[in-house]
């Protein structure tokens, strides 16, 4: 294929430029009309079936996919894009990011400010953007202005499903004050809303509807142990079952759901009981709780890489202590067998980095360890972060942001959510690696290019010079 035109950042910041002020084409189309991109000569996972449609044309208007066909399209006033026999697929969706968190909980409480933190998302959703993540469901921290600025055209990133606070009972997988702390004391983070410390029925449910009123669209609840926190060992199960029903209860009367942090068979069976709806992590279980979440309809948010690789080696993380490093390994040895027993009994699964700090530059590693150590099935694998992840979103209800448009597939009605891949991923699960993604569109705005000159929309943002970035230096 032609030569590529690489990205930067810089680039992407150009991208801030509201859609609604572009120019299509060479100035064929009326300001006012539609803008319109047509993909020619493209190969297309539509998100669920399990081979390739050949020599397709997709068409978007605005920021919607209008068409998908076989046949030539007739748009005259389009901008076409060759694509060169490229992959078009739906742009991936990470189903458990943490886009305030870098090396560990407490690196934005001791050593920066909030300040700092909101800078370093900036550069975070960029990064996804560059990877083609479309959209994230961030599980848990102080995310829901940065959420509300994306939204609002304010930043450039991917669409967020933001949980807003972790909901975390003290001594919870989301205490991150002092051991020596006193009841009513409140740290720098959960000042900021990172994380709500609260304990009975009437602290949970205004927790819960706190975030919800700031914007979550689902809420996240530490349901058990955890690795990186230093006051819960893995065996501990938190939260009363009269706890979590009265979080799910809040949650269904916004008309969305609740996932859980939990890892063995007591938290996560209990989280159940409550009416929860994800779990995440269930490294710890047996195949007994895998058939229950299977017979009662609950989802499963996979994180491959952390388990398998990271925590395979957890002397490499140097900002856990010896415990957490001794939890870590608890956890890669169940991890393995939970996501055999979960692809044997058909569970509903996404998949969700969990990956922060220097792992933030490869989420699609999650989706091909997943595929390469657990499911050997590029199909499933690929669904996990298109289809099976837009699915669970729909669980958001009332709550969802998002409701002009379809996610996760190529399909009539769709957002135009698009990414273009140099390779064939149901054949080859490395095709979705960074260098080979050549392309990437959120709702209608294009945020990567690699095509050649001549395949480029002309209706992308301008891009700064170097000369206006750095004069005559």
């Amino acid at each position: 294929m032609s030569t590529r035109i690489k990205t930067t950042k810089a680039m992407l910041f150009a991208c801030m430029v509201s859609a609604s002020t572009v120019v299509v084409g060479a100035a064929a189309q009326e300001q006012d009309a539609p803008r319109q991109v047509l993909f020619n000569n493209v190969n297309v996972f539509d998100g669920k079936s399990d081979r390739l449609a050949e020599g397709m044309s997709v068409l978007v208007e605005g920021n919607l996919i209008k068409t998908v066909s076989a046949e030539p399209i007739d748009a005259p006033n389009a901008f076409t894009v060759d694509g060169e026999g490229r992959t078009l697929m739906p742009g991936l969706i990470d189903m458990h990011s943490h886009l305030c968190i870098r090396n560990g909980m407490l690196e934005f409480r001791d050593d920066y400010d909030q300040m700092a933190n909101g800078a370093y998302v900036g550069l975070v959703m960029q990064d996804y953007l560059d990877q083609g993540f479309t959209t994230v469901r961030d599980a848990g921290c102080n995310i829901l202005g940065i959420a509300k600025a994306v939204n609002n055209g304010i930043v450039p990133g991917p669409r967020i499903y933001p949980s807003g606070a972790f909901l975390s009972q003290t001594g919870g997988h989301a205490d991150t004050g002092s051991f020596n702390d006193v009841p009513g004391d409140v740290d720098d983070l959960e000042a900021h809303m990172f994380g709500f410390i609260a304990d009975g029925v009437p602290e949970v449910i205004r927790a819960a509807r706190h975030n919800l009123r700031a914007g979550a669209t689902q809420i996240k609840v530490m349901a058990g142990g955890g690795v990186a926190s230093e006051f819960d060992p893995l065996h501990t199960t938190q939260y009363s079952l009269e706890e979590l029903k009265a979080i799910v209860g809040v949650a269904e009367d916004y008309g969305t759901y609740v996932l859980v942090h939990a890892y063995h068979d007591r938290s996560v069976n209990r989280a159940i009981d409550a009416g929860v709806r994800v779990i995440d992590h269930n490294f710890l279980v047996s195949e007994k709780t895998i058939i229950r979440m299977k017979e009662e309809g609950v989802a499963l948010s996979v994180q491959a890489v952390q388990s398998l690789e990271a925590f395979g080696d957890p002397e490499s993380i140097t900002f856990f202590n010896a415990d957490q490093k001794a939890k870590a390994a608890q956890v890669n040895a169940g991890a393995q067998q939970m996501m055999e027993w979960a692809v044997k009994h058909g569970l509903l699964m996404v998949t969700g980095g969990d990956m922060f700090g220097p792992d933030v530059v490869r989420q699609a590693d999650n989706i091909i360890w997943f595929n390469e150590k657990v499911a050997k099935d590029t199909h499933l694998s690929l669904k996990t972060a298109t289809s099976n992840a837009a699915e669970v979103l729909t669980w958001t209800g009332g709550m969802n942001p998002y409701k002009e448009g379809t996610l996760g597939t190529i399909a009539e009605g769709g957002y135009a959510d698009i990414i273009l891949i140099d390779g064939n991923p149901l054949e080859d699960i490395h095709s979705l690696k960074r260098d080979k993604v050549d392309f990437v569109m959120k709702d209608g705005v294009v945020y990567k290019n690699w095509l050649p000159d001549e395949n480029a929309p002309a209706f992308r943002p301008a891009q700064p010079s170097r000369e206006a970035y750095f004069g005559n230096l």
